[in-house]
């Protein structure tokens, strides 16, 4: 005779770069032995490739393709489907800015963390009077590629291959040019062919793209100094999570 199935609980939410409401389930134990592994690595490309497993595996949405989602995207997915898998709270140790040695405990509520879009952000950039470039966001797969290479810097061909792979359309009034028509020799040379300040404008677009983030105030014991800390992207949540109650309540 088989073993019983357990019916396990469906939830909702937003992706925040489609805008697009879809259906997700909790993580089990079987995903959580793939978190536990990678966390326990200290490999952030090992963590990023886990967290786009688990998340693959959670949504019951047809039609959303993970690794086309960008990194903002699967971060919060990440931190919606662990909060409902095990608890809407994280333990982290926060080490103290004043004298960057002591590290307090810090209690973070999930619902708090929210996917930070800058107000002067815009996908389309403005190249001269008659051009301009519409940018996508890098994926998760283009993101570990160009982070996570085994390597201390990133060169400029890395550079080039993430905004060339960014770029989603450039128009006129009168035509326009589909990247995904284009060969990837074609837009790294439109790409040389800008001006500094117009290459400045595309590099804004990186630096202002949304991001998880959420600020936290912590006082060092030793020195009753209250300072604000920052805590962006995913990999800064592992980073300092108390071992496994990242994963388990």
């Amino acid at each position: 005779m088989p073993l019983p199935k357990i019916a396990v609980p469906t939830y909702e939410l937003e992706i925040p770069s489609l805008k697009k409401n879809i259906k997700y389930r909790p993580f089990l134990v079987k995903e959580e032995k793939v978190l536990i592994i990678a966390m326990e690595s200290e490999d952030p490309k090992q963590i990023a490739e886990a967290v786009k497993t688990v998340i693959s595996n959670c949504i019951l949405t047809k039609g959303i393709k993970v690794e086309q989602l960008s990194t903002f995207d699967i971060e919060y997915l990440f931190l919606n489907v662990r909060g409902k898998s095990v608890g809407e709270s994280v333990d982290v140790l926060i080490t103290c800015p004043d004298d960057g040695t002591t590290q307090v405990p810090v209690s973070i509520n999930l619902d708090e963390i929210k996917v930070n879009i800058g107000e002067e952000h815009s996908k389309d950039i403005k190249l001269d009077n008659t051009l301009t470039l519409r940018m996508k966001y890098p994926s998760m797969q283009e993101f570990i590629k160009t982070n996570f290479n085994n390597t201390q810097t990133i060169s400029v061909d890395d550079t080039f291959e993430m905004i060339s792979s960014c770029i989603d359309q450039i128009f006129s009034e009168e035509e326009s040019w589909v990247a995904a028509d284009s060969t990837k020799k074609e837009l790294d040379e439109f790409l040389e062919q800008l001006t500094t300040n117009q290459f400045k404008a595309i590099e804004k677009f990186f630096e202002s793209m949304p991001k998880l983030s959420h600020i936290i105030k912590v006082k060092n014991p030793n020195t009753e100094v209250e300072s604000e800390v920052v805590l962006e992207g995913l990999t800064s949540f592992f980073a300092n999570a108390i071992s496994w109650p990242y994963l388990r309540a």
